[in-house]
């Protein structure tokens, strides 16, 4: 036993613990259904202050994937390329003050930074590709530009948040108050680091949030314009953006036990637009809701449902991808939803990042990013930092990698079978050991392309494989 323990000294340093099953309704000592903990930045070490929202980069040169995510004080980047090894590449600190309020989207390998309540911060534009090539992460960035000139001469300091239409390279500032009263600004990034104001619409008032799309939904009479769909605290509104010096309204709806109407996203077909009010849970007491509209027709959108999952927490941001829905609610976390069926939404998974934060408060889940191609899942939380997170049972051959140029095993998590796949290093040895440090399989091969292993007869759980006593990592097998 003594020698076992000696040798799990030497081994264990080498490996990765991070990545954490969803059993039993927990990882990692978060509750969870269906979700697994694949790493945990908490905002200390990121030197951070509360944190606020999420969004995600996707190298085109090579792939690898970044998280963006805002605190009061900074933004910070993340390679989460290899999700359970994250690497902190640097920060971008606040322009002016700080407060939880910072918004991020991203448009052509450039990210734009908003903030709120902070006095003269203008939009930051920092470029991604800057994160290629970092010497001694974290790096302290700074801002390729800060863009602060508005329409008519007027000012942009403090936003509440930014939308972008990636498919026009235009971009809307939303809850400038100091700049127009809060209505959407029409921002041109064609050129992300030389900013134009195009125009701007104040008629509706403060708009709080906003999805802005080149329309191709059911409705007939308004193919191919610029739809932009706000959330303007007491309605939702519909807006004709394609012109930006001529912006107009399309319609306006409501809806009834109003408290705030914080965000929304349609859905894939574009028929339903699903809504979030932010203070209903708080004022109403009703449990965490989400209201449908009927937007088959854009000129008379209508109420269609709503939607009370089990839970207490205050929906914050939802973001839709295919049939699932994606809810950031706060002190319940991350809650998936699936909504093929707009009349039989369910809830098919969670992960609760701040499980000491219960009921009807602003504490936890903060906001959502789940477009990876890879399929992971970035989450923020205001007082727990940043979290990746992957569906249970999604690793594959594509998201594993030893090394990328010598040697691929997948899938992981395993089943009956792990495959060892040579791609320019030759294998000669393979083993595998269980956490205790205890050898289970020694074999010894010639050059072989690829490499079976029977795992049907390992109890569930980790392993390490070592290839060649060179290369180790992490496998999961699991029935």
């Amino acid at each position: 036993m003594k020698n076992t323990y000696y040798f799990l000294f030497l081994f264990i340093p080498f490996f990765n613990f991070s990545q954490t099953p969803c059993t039993g309704n927990v990882s990692g000592g978060f509750p969870c259904n269906d979700y697994d903990l694949m790493d945990h930045f908490p905002k200390a070490t990121l030197s951070a202050q509360d944190g606020s929202d999420i969004w995600g980069w996707t190298d085109a040169l090579d792939g690898k994937e970044y998280a963006i995510t805002t605190f009061e004080d900074k933004t910070c980047f993340l390679d989460i390329s290899d999700p359970e090894n994250p690497v902190y590449k640097g920060f971008l600190n606040t322009n002016a003050g700080s407060h939880y309020w910072r918004d991020v989207k991203v448009y052509n390998d450039h990210a734009f930074i908003v903030a709120d309540n902070v006095g003269a911060h203008g939009m930051q534009v920092f470029d991604l590709k800057r994160l290629r090539n970092v010497a001694s992460p974290p790096e302290n960035f700074t801002a390729d530009t800060v863009f602060t000139a508005g329409v008519g001469g007027s000012t942009i300091g403090s936003c509440h948040n930014i939308v972008i239409n990636e498919s026009k390279a235009i971009a809307y500032l939303v809850g400038c108050r100091s700049a127009n009263g809060g209505g959407p600004i029409v921002v041109d990034i064609s050129n992300p680091t030389s900013p134009v104001a195009m125009g701007q619409y104040t008629a509706e008032g403060y708009t709080h949030d906003a999805q802005v799309v080149t329309y191709d939904g059911p409705d007939p009479n308004h193919q191919g314009k610029e739809i932009l769909i706000g959330s303007n605290e007491s309605k939702v509104v519909v807006l004709d953006v394609t012109n930006p010096l001529v912006i107009l309204k399309i319609s306006e709806v409501t809806y009834s036990n109003t408290d705030y109407t914080h965000q929304g996203w349609f859905n894939a077909d574009k028929k339903y637009f699903l809504v979030g009010d932010e203070g209903d849970e708080q004022v109403l007491g009703n449990k965490t809701r989400t209201i449908i509209f009927d937007f088959t027709n854009l000129s008379a959108p209508t109420y269609h449902s709503q939607f009370l999952n089990t839970t207490d927490a205050i929906d914050h941001n939802l973001y839709v991808k295919g049939n699932l829905m994606y809810q950031a609610n706060y002190s319940s976390g991350l809650r998936v939803l699936n909504i093929a069926d707009i009349n039989n939404i369910t809830e098919v998974g969670y992960f609760d990042t701040n499980p000491d934060s219960e009921g009807v408060n602003f504490k936890g889940a903060w906001s959502v990013y789940p477009y990876f191609p890879s399929g992971n899942i970035v989450v923020s939380d205001t007082e727990r930092g940043f979290f990746v997170i992957r569906k249970t049972g999604t690793l594959s051959l594509n998201d594993v990698f030893l090394e990328d140029t010598a040697y691929s095993i997948y899938p992981n998590p395993a089943s009956d079978e792990l495959f060892v796949k040579k791609n320019n290093k030759v294998i000669e040895q393979i083993e595998l050991f269980n956490v205790l440090g205890q050898k289970v399989l020694d074999f010894k091969t010639s050059n072989q392309d690829a490499i079976k292993i029977d795992t049907s007869k390992y109890s569930d759980g980790f392993y390490f494989i070592k290839i060649n006593n060179e290369f180790t990592k992490k496998v999961l097998i699991k029935r």
